[in-house]
C-alpha cells in the first residue's frame, strides 16, 4: 500500500503565504519526479511545479517568482511554499508522485500515484 497525504492547506487573504506538504508513504523504493498540480472549480488540472531526483525545478508561468518547490527524498516528501498568494491560485492542490518502478497496491501495478488533495482558498 502507497500513500501520498498532503497538508498546509487552509484559507489565507491575499499577499499571505502557505506552505503545503505531501509524504509518500508504504512499499517505496525511490520516487523519481515529484510534484504538485491544481484544480480550480469549473477547470482542469493544471501543473504547478514538478522537481527531480537530483533538484531541477520546473514551475508553470503563473507562480514563477512566488511559489518554491523543495523535497527531502529521505522522507520521500515534498514541498510547496507559496508566497505572494493570489485569489487565482485557489484551487485544490494534488501532490504527484512517478516511481522508479512499478508498484503493486490496490489490485494493480502503479508508475505513479496522486494524493487526496487539499483546499487552498486566497480571499481578496
Amino acid at each position: 500500500q502507497v500513500q501520498l497525504v498532503e497538508s498546509g492547506g487552509g484559507l489565507v487573504q491575499a499577499g499571505g503565504s502557505l506552505r503545503l506538504s505531501c509524504a509518500a508513504s508504504g512499499s517505496i523504493f525511490s520516487i523519481n519526479d515529484m510534484g504538485w498540480y491544481r484544480q480550480a472549480p469549473g477547470k482542469q488540472r493544471e501543473l504547478v511545479a514538478t522537481i527531480t531526483s537530483g533538484g531541477s525545478t520546473n514551475y508553470a508561468d503563473s507562480v514563477k517568482g512566488r511559489f518554491t518547490i523543495s523535497r527531502d527524498s529521505a522522507k520521500n516528501t515534498v514541498y510547496l511554499q507559496m508566497n505572494k498568494l493570489k485569489p487565482e491560485d485557489t484551487a485544490v492542490y494534488y501532490c504527484h508522485a512517478e516511481f522508479s518502478a512499478l508498484i503493486y497496491y490496490n489490485g494493480a501495478y502503479h508508475r505513479a500515484d496522486w494524493g487526496q488533495g487539499t483546499q487552498v482558498t486566497v480571499s481578496s
